[in-house]
């Protein structure tokens, strides 16, 4: 017990020493370790404001960049500079007043040049305008619309450069628009009708509202292409059946009559044409039961499809198509549309001065290329400079990382020594009392007076047995 509290006091001033030493040399490292994490965290900021400038400039301008890209491929095309101008306000136009991207406007006349040829001034806006209303009319998606457009150009481009391409164009999106809204289809469904029956009605002498309100009606019960498919059938046989069942379905010049004329002529000879005789005897005319079944599904109602060829007939321009199209604009998109094109312009205003900016930058890269090439030594030194620095960096980044744990773990090391401080306390406090203790032990246990009698009864005990012992030699001495 006098060993434990002779070592506490020691041990207290030694860990109290420690504790200074280690405070010094805490104070000192993190004065060090304090002034590499500035610089880190300096660069960490330097460079995130470096790079977040790089994306805002990058972010500001790429609506334009996009914009521009488009119009390149465009003028790819061999387009001239006059229409690529009008091109670009018709796409902002467009884009303002319907809600939707300028750039994917200006993408889908790529698709339009490439596949019509010979477009004048202006042609090229007016005809990538009405292929988005009536994308927008019909809700199908531009790329759809514009092989549409493309489509039916090839089929009709008599039709088309009579009237003006433009005119033409106008008139398909109208009729189309039309079509679409009489017999509940899309249209992507007219484009597959259409897709399916090629130029073989064009090639006959049918007009092309004819032939609308024909896939139209036929819509009502399938799909696009089986609608231009049956169409398909019954053109391809129509001539034969006229001789097999002795109807004549051509007129003086031998262009073939409207449809209402000859499925008047088959009601004419077999009635409603309801009959597996009748069915029989049409199949074999025709040559298919995919044209009987054209047939036998128009003549249901011959006067509401000689009114709804009347009715597209009458859509000259593209104003039903405007106004469905103006019926599906939401607010927000032509807001949004409209910040858009904002961006655009502003970009375009800021591209002639970045533009040698970015072009002196990168000359200025290509120049220390060569000059890594031409002094390979030279560029060799730069290397392990920069790798050196690199290296320091590192091991300050290492440093500040080791001297973050230690201080974790001296933290908490103080914070186990803290939590023993008080047992120690406690233990020395008990070993004091129990020295106390011990002291008055030792002096009630001299002072009792029955500890005397004890002490003299065992004095007495030894005594006689050192004489029983040593009795012989006692006697001697006592001779």
């Amino acid at each position: 017990m006098d060993l434990i509290d002779r070592l506490t006091k020691p041990a207290g001033r030694a860990f109290g020493k420690l504790e200074q030493l280690t405070k010094r040399a805490t104070r000192n490292i993190s004065r060090f370790t304090s002034g590499a994490q500035k610089g880190f965290r300096n660069i960490a900021f330097g460079a995130l404001g470096l790079v977040g400038a790089g994306h805002a400039i990058a972010g500001a301008m790429q609506p334009a960049l996009e914009f521009n890209k488009a119009l390149g491929e465009v003028s790819s095309l061999g387009v001239l500079d006059g229409e690529l101008k009008s091109l670009k306000k018709s796409a902002f136009e467009f884009s303002n007043q319907y809600g939707t991207s300028a750039t994917d406007f200006v993408s889908a006349s790529y698709d339009i040049q490439s596949a019509i040829g010979g477009l004048a001034s202006g042609e090229l806006g007016e005809f990538t305008k009405a292929s988005g209303v009536l994308a927008a009319a019909t809700k199908s998606d531009v790329g759809t619309i514009t092989d549409y457009v493309g489509t039916m150009y090839g089929i009709f481009d008599k039709q088309a450069n009579a009237m003006g391409k433009a005119n033409w164009v106008k008139m398909l999106a109208g009729q189309t628009a039309s079509a679409v809204q009489m017999f509940k289809t899309t249209g992507s469904e007219m484009a597959s009708a259409f897709s399916n029956l090629g130029a073989g009605a064009n090639t006959a002498g049918i007009a092309m509202n004819e032939q609308m309100a024909i896939l139209g009606t036929l819509q009502a019960s399938m799909s696009g292409s089986q609608a231009g498919t049956k169409y398909r059938a019954f053109l391809t046989g129509v001539g034969k059946a006229q001789e097999k069942l002795g109807l004549q379905f051509t007129d003086s010049a031998g262009k073939l009559l409207p449809m209402t004329s000859i499925l008047d002529k088959l009601k004419g000879k077999f009635g409603d044409m309801s009959k597996q005789a009748d069915f029989d005897t049409l199949k074999n005319a025709f040559g298919s039961g995919e044209a009987v079944g054209l047939i036998q599904l128009l003549a249901k109602n011959v006067d509401g499809l000689n009114s709804s060829i009347g009715q597209l007939g009458a859509q000259k321009g593209m104003g039903k198509a405007e106004e469905m199209a103006a019926a599906m604009v939401d607010p927000w998109d032509r807001f949004s549309a409209s910040v858009r094109n904002l961006r655009i312009q502003m970009g375009n205003l800021l591209l002639p001065v970045l533009n040698p900016l970015m072009d002196s930058m990168a000359a200025g890269v290509q120049t220390l290329s060569r000059w890594g090439d031409m002094f390979p030594n030279l560029a060799g030194a730069v290397g392990y400079i920069a790798l050196a620095i690199l290296g320091f960096v590192g091991v300050m980044a290492l440093l500040s990382l080791t001297v973050g744990i230690a201080q974790i773990a001296w933290a908490g090391m103080l914070v186990v020594w803290t939590l023993l401080t008080p047992a120690i306390w406690l233990l020395t406090a008990g070993l004091n009392v129990l020295k106390g203790a011990w002291a008055v032990l030792n002096i009630v246990a001299w002072a009792f007076p029955g500890f005397l009698i004890v002490a003299a009864l065992v004095a007495l005990g030894v005594g006689i047995a050192a004489v029983v012992v040593y009795w012989d030699e006692l006697s001697a001495a006592l001779g």
